[in-house]
């Protein structure tokens, strides 16, 4: 009850944000420009608003979630409003949960309101829905599995650095979990074993966002298999509950004072 008390909070807050509509106006823009892109290119109108479509969701997406998480702790306890609310019967982590799941439901309502911008757009130059139009919804489900991760580490760092800090933090892992598999791949041609090893290392600790991206997939209509869904869910899954315990833990024990 707690922790849906904070989310509600939490998404309302975020509602009111004006930036939240800055970068919605923003990415819808992009698509709007991908509607003119595409009927330069003849012949490739759908490829190239799929391609610009999902790209502008996943990039206001990843800035949504970084630049507000980040702020989701720190700004209560600046306004000093976390006191107020640690005042009553509610536990640390139910707060940290609440603010989660509250930023989470703000970015799948974004996400959906881009969305529909892009089946817009795709409508404008097809007239039509096609059947291969399946998987870029399957992307956008990858997109927002992606944005939860990025949050939950946002999250995390929130809860013991500054959001400057946090910020860069944040970026850097998600870049480095985007070139995982490119981490590994450079080890294995340096000829050493140890950095090898270390490259294989940090490609299954980092978060692998690669696997998230199925952008270039839908813009061609290629089917997304049902097991890869089910491994990124579960991926996901674990990996931000790996994130969000010792973040519950941090913040449990942080002398707030």
């Amino acid at each position: 009850m707690h922790t849906w008390a904070v989310a509600i909070n939490t998404f309302r807050e975020a509602v009111r944000d004006r930036v939240l509509y800055n970068l919605i106006f923003f990415a819808l823009l992009m698509m709007a420009a991908a509607v003119l892109v595409g009927e330069i290119s003849i012949g490739i109108e759908h490829l190239v608003i799929i391609n610009l479509g999902l790209t502008a969701i996943s990039i206001f997406g990843i800035v949504m979630a970084v630049f507000i998480g980040v702020g989701l702790v720190y700004k209560e306890i600046d306004k000093r409003t976390l006191y107020a609310l640690l005042a009553r019967p509610i536990r640390r982590w139910e707060f940290l949960t609440g603010k989660y799941a509250g930023l989470l439901v703000t970015l799948t309502v974004n996400t959906a309101l881009m969305t529909v911008g892009l089946a817009v757009a795709l409508l404008y130059v097809s007239h039509r829905f096609l059947r291969a139009d399946f998987s870029v919804l399957v992307a956008i489900y990858f997109i927002l599995l992606e944005l939860a991760l990025v949050t939950a580490l946002a999250l995390l760092f929130s809860c013991f650095c500054s959001p400057m800090i946090s910020t860069i933090l944040t970026i850097g892992l998600y870049v480095a979990g985007v070139f995982s598999p490119d981490i590994r791949a450079f080890g294995a041609l340096t000829g050493s074993s140890v950095a090898s090893g270390i490259t294989a290392a940090l490609y299954y600790v980092l978060p692998n966002f690669h696997n998230f991206n199925m952008i270039a997939a839908a813009a061609h209509g290629e089917a997304i298999p049902a097991a890869l869904i089910i491994q990124n869910t579960l991926y996901a899954a674990v990996y931000i509950a790996l994130v969000l315990f010792p973040a519950a833990a941090i913040f449990s024990h942080r002398d707030l004072k």
